[in-house]
């Protein structure tokens, strides 16, 4: 067998290191050959006293054959469950062999990792940071269909396992032992299966598993008693409100554990199983698996990265501007070991930039996330400064001043200079054209654009857009920083507003439409957020100010370039109104579309119903949402369409981590696969001929839709 190895010591035990064909082990056919083969052997191996099960990759097992999963339909449902069933019942058999089972965990154990983990007796996993466990299907719209839901539940209960399922957590060793998981952690990677021997041959070891021995019981209790049901009850609604009701995932997996509780294991099994066929056919796993798998794992290895150079990474980073961006960058490079220059006009204002990594360093510190040398020696990493020459032999400079072609262009001139041979220099600019801001440049091939979100400590996402002279090298060297601070980068080609912002924009701007044809602006709010956008429209507008974006279009304005993308001209009327007419600039500005009270509660503002809301006004409900949902989506495929976004996996990628795409969509462009693209192009007719040209379906859509081709 060239997939599972089967080595048989002195003392009759049997060591099964899995090591499929590819880089990681997977649930999928060769498995279920390997495993079942794997199986008759030991089962007719008569001098057998104990098994463990390892890996010879660098992670133990990573979960399910995803393909297949995306394969699946609902003419093919029948068959997908049979080959479920298939699984687990080999994983059934591993638990009745009459001898002790260990796993050797050597690397991650996540979905179908954990899950064959969990069918061994004893489970010893190595002390070292990759080596993770848990159950993350819920994350791609599944729930652990390979015995997961049923073992977790028969072993820790209701109350300590749902959160594990309905959070996806990923736990290191020792919160994994914790939690009950796992049973021992070993520090030396080699010695793991000599442990997990070890173990087998003790007087603790034993061949039956908690839930095959008599009078078993389920920790906590089971849905019979009405403390665990009301518990239940309560986990339920909390899935329906954080999910909207929009991901069918954390529910059915709530089902099919409560239904554990009642029924014995092999029955619970086969309902478990049936509950993941029913959730891989949907629409939802299908956009989760596709863009937050698939996209996720091809970006972040560096697909949209020019090829043949090789990699690189930042010793020195300079900052330019110490507000609300640059020192989230400064943070995010010095958390990573970067020493960081951090530049503003006075050395005040840089070291209150750098007060804002103490501040965050004191918070992890005092959560006991960080000791206090580690934080000390973050800290010193970032040196504040109001001295240009401090940015000599910088790697990478970024500029992150305000939105303005002027301020931006002086102090290229200043910094650009002080770069180390081969060094380049990134803008942070949410809008403003890279080619024309890289004329200020000495290189402008060494120039590229470096879009960071706020606050940028948390937003996982990095936009790098490239000029018209922007080199491969550069982007290369820009990405490679990106990955280095931990962000996913995706790759767009210059355009006023590029990807994002531009898209962020149709939002906003058809938000602003339905306000001022009269819908009530609290109904607005929330009808958006049932869609599954983060936030209400004004909400948004309000915390990143209307003050803001009220500047940023006078700047287009005055460049001749304001509306030339895309028309977002009664988004900006209804911000001249509310700042010039009644001084309401958005939160910062101390009011927006909503008052803010010093509880931090906030309600609309009364003038707003004075200035828009129209009770006559007789709009449905799903046009509403249709119109915010798919203008943003036809804004996207225009992008894709101009060239502006390099590929379909990015525009998902960073409509999901950059705008607040919903989760369910799987990405602005993936959504339209799943929703049907002779359907979404008859739909977006209706709202073309019911609010105006700018739902008229583009070029390329229509193309795909006549060819009958997924947007990928």
């Amino acid at each position: 067998m060239s997939a599972f190895r089967y080595e048989k010591d002195a003392d009759g035990i049997v060591t099964v290191t899995m090591d499929m064909a590819g880089p990681v082990n997977a649930m999928n056919a060769e498995y279920r050959e390997a495993m079942g083969t794997t199986m008759d052997r030991l089962e007719a191996d008569s001098g057998l006293t104990g098994v463990v099960i390892t890996s010879a990759k660098n992670t133990f097992f990573a979960g399910g054959d995803l393909r297949e999963i995306l394969g699946a339909t609902p003419e093919t449902l029948d068959s997908f469950i049979a080959a479920v069933e298939e699984t687990k019942q080999q994983l059934r058999r591993l638990e009745h062999l009459p001898v002790p089972v260990a796993a050797a965990i050597n690397g991650a154990a996540l979905g179908g990792g954990l899950e064959i983990a969990l069918a061994c007796n004893h489970r010893v996993v190595w002390q070292h940071r990759s080596a993770v466990v848990g159950l993350p299907e819920v994350t791609l719209g599944l729930l652990p269909g390979g015995g997961g839901v049923v073992r977790v539940v028969n072993l820790l209960g209701l109350e300590k396992g749902l959160p594990l399922m309905l959070e996806g957590r990923k736990l290191k060793p020792d919160a994994a032992l914790k939690a009950g998981l796992v049973d021992a952690v070993e520090e030396n990677r080699d010695a793991l299966v000599d442990s997990a021997k070890a173990w087998i041959q003790s007087d603790q070891a034993t061949a039956a598993q908690p839930w095959d021995r008599k009078g078993h019981a389920i920790p906590g209790g089971t849905m019979r008693e009405p403390a665990v049901a009301g518990k239940v009850a309560f986990a339920s609604a909390m899935a329906e409100k954080n999910t909207r009701g929009l991901l069918p995932a954390p529910i059915r997996i709530i089902d099919v554990a409560s239904q554990a509780t009642l029924l014995d294991f092999d029955a619970a099994s086969k309902v478990e199983s049936r509950g993941l066929g029913m959730l891989a056919i949907t629409p939802q796993a299908k956009n989760l698996i596709t863009t937050l798998f698939f996209q996720l794992n091809d970006i972040n290895g560096g697909s949209s990265r020019p090829k043949g150079i090789e990699p690189s990474t930042v010793k020195k980073l300079g900052v330019l501007g110490a507000g609300m961006m640059g020192q989230g960058i400064a943070y995010s490079a010095a958390m990573v070991g970067i020493e960081v220059k951090l530049l503003d006009v006075s050395l005040d204002a840089a070291k209150k930039g750098k007060g804002y990594t103490d501040k965050l360093l004191q918070k992890a510190i005092s959560r006991g996330r960080m000791t206090e040398d580690k934080a000390s020696a973050v800290l010193a990493r970032i040196t504040a400064t109001d001295q240009y020459a401090d940015l000599d032999g910088c790697d990478f400079i970024v500029e992150a001043v305000f939105e303005s072609v002027d301020i931006k262009a002086t102090v290229t001139r200043q910094a650009e200079p002080k770069l180390a041979p081969g060094g380049i220099f990134g803008t942070n600019t949410s809008t403003l054209p890279i080619s024309q801001l890289a004329e200020a440049a000495e290189n402008a091939a060494d120039f590229i654009g470096i879009h960071f979100f706020s606050p940028v400590d948390k937003m996982p996402l990095v936009e790098l857009i490239c000029g018209e002279k922007t080199s491969d090298e550069a982007l290369a060297k820009a990405f490679d920083f990106a990955r280095q601070i931990g962000k996913t980068a995706i790759v767009v080609n210059d355009s006023l507003g590029f990807y994002t912002s531009r898209t962020i924009g149709t939002f906003l701007d058809e938000s602003c439409r339905v306000l001022t044809e009269g819908v009530h602006p609290t109904i607005l709010e929330n009808l958006i957020r049932q869609i599954g956008m983060p936030a209400g429209p004004l909400t948004v507008f309000d915390e990143v100010s209307l003050e803001l974006m009220r500047k940023v279009n006078e700047t287009h304005k005055a460049m001749g370039v304001f509306g030339s993308k895309s028309d977002t001209s009664v988004s900006d009327a209804v911000g001249q109104v509310m700042i010039n007419e009644h001084q309401r600039g958005g939160r910062h500005y101390g009011g927006g579309f909503y008052e803010y009270a010093e509880d931090g509660s906030k309600t609309i503002w009364p003038g707003l119903l004075d200035l828009y809301y129209k009770p006559e006004t007789d709009i449905p409900d799903q046009d509403v949402k249709d119109r915010v949902l798919f203008r943003q989506v036809i804004e996207s495929i225009k992008c894709l369409e101009e060239g502006v976004l390099r590929s379909a996996a990015d525009g998902n990628i960073g409509s999901i981590m950059g705008i607040g795409a919903p989760m369910w969509t799987g990405g602005f462009l993936q959504y339209v696969n799943t929703y049907g693209l002779d359907r979404f192009v008859e739909r977006t007719r209706e709202l073309e001929s019911l609010y105006g040209d700018r739902f008229a379906p583009p070029s390329l859509l229509l193309k795909h839709a006549e060819q009958g081709k997924a947007i990928a």
